[in-house]
């Protein structure tokens, strides 16, 4: 049973995060290499602007609004997802190499595949989902006792060993590429938001809106997951099975998002932990003021990134790392 206080208290706060995201879209349309004059924006969005407003607005802008709004959402879900069945508050997508494993599939996809732009569009996440699954496969395995079984400090560290060791294997694979797909590697691995085209809207939304009602479905399962294992199997929870199923939903989930939005980390990691200072640790409670906070914190980063430095920016991947690594230190001080 949860108290009324605090779900009131979220209801507040997931009121409070749609006000944030709300304003910070405003700015965001507003603000850019071409500027677009706020007393415009209305009109513009009725569609009583120039061609100049009209393209600016619904071609470059609002479709890159809408792709950093729902990757970082998906990022921050399957953070939230990977801490809870791995009882481990550094669990991050980036930080234990999934998203390494999907970026190495959509170099070599982009690399070596040649095929058409709109069929381009829609398989990217699902190569880079099969390349996230192979890794988090191999991960698993490596981190898996039979005496303990899953044992959340070896997780981390293998998955920090692969994202390195993937690393290495990117370098390989396009050191030998053609200059101009080598600038677009590099500009995925630095978190560019590149796929800022409705397409991509289209190929990023079917995941979120299949595995987002999917997770809160079993956020129950999700908050046995987070006890001990004795005390999950003693209330009937066949864990494994679960723990599977939940991992797949977390790497799709962090997979269909990086790849369109290049190689981002700490928004899986910092997105749940902000909104369990605010409502605690019960799935059900902070998991849909993660997807928010998730959301407007890569909004913000990309907002910020792209005005500082004109015309191209910060990729949103910097910006964002330049808040989550020390607040990675400091949890693993803490923790």
């Amino acid at each position: 049973m949860i108290h009324p206080a605090v779900l009131r208290k979220q209801r507040l706060l997931i009121l409070g995060g749609f006000v944030f995201i709300i304003l910070t879209i405003i700015i965001g349309m507003g603000m850019g290499y071409s500027s677009l004059s706020y007393n415009r924006l209305i009109p513009t969005l009725l569609g009583h602007g120039t061609f100049k407003e009209e393209f600016v607005l619904f071609s470059i802008r609002l479709p890159r609004i809408a792709i950093t709004l729902l990757s970082g959402m998906a990022l921050a879900l399957s953070g939230s997802i990977l801490q809870g069945i791995t009882r481990n508050d550094l669990a991050d997508p980036g930080i234990i190499g999934i998203n390494a494993g999907a970026g190495v599939a959509v170099a070599v996809f982009f690399l070596y595949f040649p095929i058409k732009a709109g069929t381009f569009v829609y398989l990217l996440p699902l190569v880079a989902f099969i390349g996230a699954v192979l890794t988090a496969a191999c991960i698993y395995v490596l981190s898996y006792s039979r005496k303990t079984g899953l044992q959340p400090v070896r997780l981390v560290l293998i998955g920090v060993g692969f994202s390195l060791a993937l690393s290495g294997i990117m370098i390989v694979v396009i050191s030998s590429a053609e200059r101009s797909k080598v600038d677009f590697i590099a500009k995925w691995l630095a978190g560019n938001i590149w796929g800022a085209d409705w397409p991509f809207v289209w190929a990023l939304l079917p995941w979120l809106i299949i595995l987002i009602p999917f997770t809160l479905y079993k956020a129950n399962r999700l908050n046995l997951l987070g006890l001990n294992e004795p005390v999950a199997v003693g209330v009937g929870v066949s864990v494994e099975k679960e723990r599977i199923v939940l991992l797949l939903t977390a790497v799709a989930l962090a997979a269909s998002a990086v790849s369109v939005t290049g190689g981002i980390s700490f928004i899986g990691l910092m997105a749940p932990h902000i909104a369990k200072a605010f409502v605690g640790p019960r799935n059900q409670l902070f998991i849909p003021l993660a997807i928010l906070i998730g959301g407007w914190l890569l909004l913000l980063a990309d907002t910020i990134g792209r005005n500082i430095i004109g015309p191209d920016g910060i990729p949103a991947g910097i910006m964002v790392a330049l808040i989550g690594a020390p607040y990675f230190m400091y949890l693993l001080l803490k923790k």
